[in-house]
């Protein structure tokens, strides 16, 4: 707490944030509002309300100081940085950026936010790092709705690979030391994505669909054609790290993919395709960029580690 003691302006704010903070990571079976205030001894949650709607501090840099920490304890030279989203469901029309939308939580349209998060992974943890709240069209384009919901003018409409793309950018300017960025679909088919992470150097594992349009020395090929050419040999059975129930066991094959002016930096590009033991036919694809001397076991632990902003994800939501 000394380290974002700073960022509260008065002793009063700074003690309820500590109390906040504790009430966050207690074992209390509910956390809410009425629950957390009750654990510091309030007889209202009034106080810890007016935290989060009217105090005067600023949540940007508190989030500086947790990825400053997360960097100080869990950092290594496999660091991963990993871009994902998730959605939390609402009633009504007021929260800022509400609206019936597809949520991976539900696995469904519902009504719902959805927020856009960075997590960094290395071999010490994992820790959510970032955030942005996903703000669609409609609310951009909507100046009432804007102004009730508190949303500064100047915010403009950015699509979620960008919202991802920005965060990365702030972890990389801050020197977080991390080489690889995954993330799922979303972000891999966006080749604006893919390009902004080529021009500052940084490897990438990101998933694509089956139709993703892959570049070959005889043109460009589906996803799918090229891994259904794959050879006996070219599959390799690998663990892509270890889950509830052990080592997480698929089949791999990676191709090389032809040179698109990367050679230059001593960068190379693959395709990389994950089969599942079980189901040979259920698979998944991974555009890939790295150092060319990049093993395919490299790669298939990068592919592994985006699940753990999954585990991120589920202790947030259920712990604090």
């Amino acid at each position: 707490m000394a380290r974002l003691a700073r960022r509260f302006g008065r002793v009063e704010p700074r003690r309820r944030a500590r109390s906040y903070l504790l009430g966050l990571l207690s074992p209390l079976a509910d956390k809410n509002g009425w629950t957390i205030a009750e654990a510091a001894g309030d007889a209202t949650p009034d106080g810890m309300q007016r935290l989060l709607n009217r105090a005067d501090w600023d949540a940007d840099a508190v989030r500086d100081d947790l990825r400053d920490y997360v960097t100080e304890h869990l950092s290594d030279d496999g660091g991963v940085l990993i871009v994902d989203e998730t959605g939390f469901l609402k009633k009504g029309v007021k929260s800022a950026g509400v609206q019936r939308q597809y949520s991976g939580t539900a696995g469904r349209i519902e009504n719902c936010q959805l927020g856009v998060f960075l997590a960094y992974a290395s071999s010490k943890g994992r820790a959510l790092i970032d955030r942005e709240l996903y703000l669609p069209q409609r609310w951009i384009d909507s100046p009432a709705r804007r102004a009730e919901a508190g949303i500064d003018e100047k915010v403009k409409f950015l699509t979620k690979p960008a919202q991802g793309l920005a965060m990365l950018n702030r972890a990389l300017d801050a020197g977080i030391p991390a080489h690889w960025v995954t993330a799922d679909e979303a972000y891999g088919k966006d080749s604006k994505f893919r390009a902004a992470l080529q021009r500052r150097h940084v490897g990438y594992v990101l998933a694509v669909a089956c139709n993703q349009k892959i570049p070959t020395t005889a043109g460009s090929s589906r996803a799918d054609v090229l891994a259904a050419r794959a050879p006996d040999p070219a599959w390799k059975r690998r663990s892509c790290g270890d889950g509830v129930k052990g080592p997480r066991l698929y089949d791999w094959a990676v191709a090389t993919l032809p040179d698109t002016g990367t050679a230059e930096h001593g960068f190379a590009r693959w395709l990389l395709i994950r089969r599942s033991i079980t189901d040979p036919t259920e698979l998944a694809y991974y555009l890939c960029y790295g150092p060319a001397d990049t093993t395919d076991e490299q790669l298939i632990r990068v592919a592994g580690t985006r699940w753990a902003i999954e585990e991120c994800f589920q202790t947030a939501k259920n712990e604090v």
